[in-house]
């Protein structure tokens, strides 16, 4: 191999590591911080073993990535219609979750609906009227990081809602769902379960890591102030909304890293998807005009290289 093809090779794995970089940023998410004696902001080093266990991690991770790429081509391919709700406590790992399944994946074709509280105009209409339009058409798959059950959850505990909606919604959500499914759309709900314990615990490293303090709400410390509550409406929300057409599946999420790894396994199961085969790819040849130029970028435009 001549030097200038080792040269290529070099920086294409270059190139591939930086790629896999995203994932060991986003890996400090879940680790601890330490302040230093000069008062500086670290990372807290590994435990006996979790060296070991960060790499497993890693491939696994990886290699599920690699499978919901092969998915998201036969979703494409079949004109398959996904929606996948993410359910849960707050600090519950939702978002480390659909973060992992998004990361590697189009999205024009795997998309995230997180949808705000409802305006004014939208609490006066049909209540599944502002998830509708986020609704997959063919070849997409949506991903709801909270869903309609707001009402079964936050709406009930909290008192945002009438008793009269409150079973309305019980009434309607197991024929919505089911009209869902009629219509060609899969519908796949997760509730991630923590204990009450690990909840305790993640809110404290939100109050005492300043990257992470912008995630508690006024709301969130009022729902753990509220944990039974939100537990007895939980259990009443999977008795009467477990349908055969949509059933709940329960993500034991304690641990951050196995329940990704499980839910996106899990994920992989519910779809009979199959390799696509792809057309070859060429990388054409640039053309070259003898009569074109290119004109120097003045210096004031140029993004100042501090590193």
């Amino acid at each position: 191999m001549r030097y200038e093809d080792e040269a290529l090779v070099r920086r294409i794995h270059r190139e591939v590591a930086d790629y896999y970089d995203e994932e060991l940023e986003l890996e400090l998410e879940d680790r601890s911080f330490v302040r230093g004696p000069d008062g500086s902001i670290g990372i807290a080093p590994d435990g006996p073993g979790e060296h070991a266990e960060r790499q497993q991690y890693f491939r696994e991770l990886f290699r599920l990535q690699g499978e919901l790429v092969k998915l998201q081509s036969w979703v494409v391919a079949a004109g398959h219609k996904v929606v996948i709700l993410f359910e849960g406590r707050d600090a519950a790992g939702k978002g480390g979750v659909i973060k992992r399944i998004t990361q590697r994946l189009n999205p024009r074709v795997c998309r995230v609906a997180a949808l705000p509280a409802p305006n004014d105009r939208e609490r006066t209409q049909w209540y599944f009227q502002r998830y509708v339009s986020h609704l997959p058409a063919a070849g997409e798959i949506v991903l709801f990081d909270r869903s309609w059950y707001n009402r079964a959850g936050v709406e009930r505990v909290m008192g945002f809602c009438t008793d009269e909606q409150y079973e309305e919604f019980f009434r309607s959500v197991p024929e919505f769902e089911r009209m869902l499914v009629r219509s060609g759309i899969q519908v796949i709900k997760y509730w991630f379960s923590i204990s009450d314990e690990e909840q305790h615990l993640r809110f404290l490293g939100r109050i005492h890591d300043p990257l992470k303090q912008w995630k508690l709400s006024p709301m969130d410390l009022e729902s753990r102030r509220r944990w039974e509550d939100y537990t007895r409406a939980k259990e009443i929300m999977l008795e009467r909304t477990h349908i055969p057409e949509a059933p709940w599946w329960i993500v034991q999420a304690v641990d951050k890293k196995r329940a990704r790894l499980n839910c996106i396994h899990h994920l992989l199961g519910q779809m009979p998807y199959e390799e696509v085969e792809q057309p070859a790819i060429e990388l054409p040849e640039r053309e070259r005009r003898p009569d074109y130029t290119r004109q120097p970028v003045p210096g004031n435009m140029i993004v100042p290289e501090v590193f």
